[in-house]
């Protein structure tokens, strides 16, 4: 049986690059494919070169709802050799700040299940994007067996922030974007390379993807409200407890 499980990316800055050149690091404005197949990778313990692991996932269904699109930063890296002390060249990255996103993948039901109680207890820690770039929130919204892609991401409760939410109060409802992988023939207006292929540390592969980009109002009174807790959340606490 074919589910859906969503995400919740959450954090004070987040970073999802499909492409780089040279020293000049950019953002998507919304999380990538390869970026949170990543993420769910990291949570299982996949290494870098287990491409028939990898492959698993890459065979998911993608889409992300831009709950609270954020703002894109600009800032400047450098870097210095421990031996020789020679400079680095400058190194340009781009980040959004503060922004929050609905991500889902749908296939077998078995393997999400699997990715739903690793995202619980990760084997790596995770990040948005970049490891500079930990999580504000816990990362699992929940599993919807037998859901569909589309009409899960269009009913998943509103994730934005209070302080946005209470910004857009004067509206009953908000329109939000989703991006979602277009089905093999469906007709798409966007294609981005962030379909993963291979993590491998010497050769690093992706493959163009087609996306299907839609608009959904999502009304206040949906939103998440503290009447679904979240707990408290450290992804770096078991590092801590390690190290005393």
């Amino acid at each position: 049986m074919r589910s859906v499980l969503t995400l919740r990316l959450a954090g004070p800055l987040q970073s999802w690059g499909a492409s780089a050149r040279f020293t000049r690091r950019t953002t998507e404005a919304a999380p990538t494919k390869s970026g949170v197949i990543g993420v769910l990778a990291a949570a299982q313990g996949i290494q870098r070169g287990d491409d028939t692991a990898l492959a698993r996932l890459g065979a998911l269904r993608f889409g992300v709802r831009i709950d609270q699109p954020g703002t894109r930063l600009r800032d400047f890296q450098t870097a210095h050799h421990a031996d020789t002390g020679k400079s680095m060249p400058l190194s340009e990255r781009f980040y959004l700040a503060d922004a929050v996103f609905v991500a889902a993948v749908e296939g077998d039901g078995t393997l999400l299940r699997e990715l739903h109680d690793a995202l619980r207890n990760p084997v790596y820690p995770p990040y948005l994007g970049r490891r500079s770039c930990p999580p504000s929130l816990p990362l699992e919204l929940g599993l919807h067996e037998g859901g569909e892609l589309e009409q899960v991401l269009r009913e998943e409760p509103w994730q934005a922030a209070r302080w946005y939410r209470k910004e857009q109060r004067r509206q009953a409802s908000v329109p939000v974007s989703i991006l979602r992988e277009a089905r093999p023939g469906e007709q798409h207006a966007d294609v981005l390379r962030d379909q993963p292929l291979s993590f491998a540390a010497e050769h690093r592969h992706h493959a163009l993807r087609g996306v299907v980009r839609t608009a959904v109002d999502v009304p206040h009174s949906q939103a998440a409200t503290p009447a679904r807790p979240v707990p408290a959340h450290d992804p770096f606490a078991a590092l801590q407890e390690e190290s005393n």
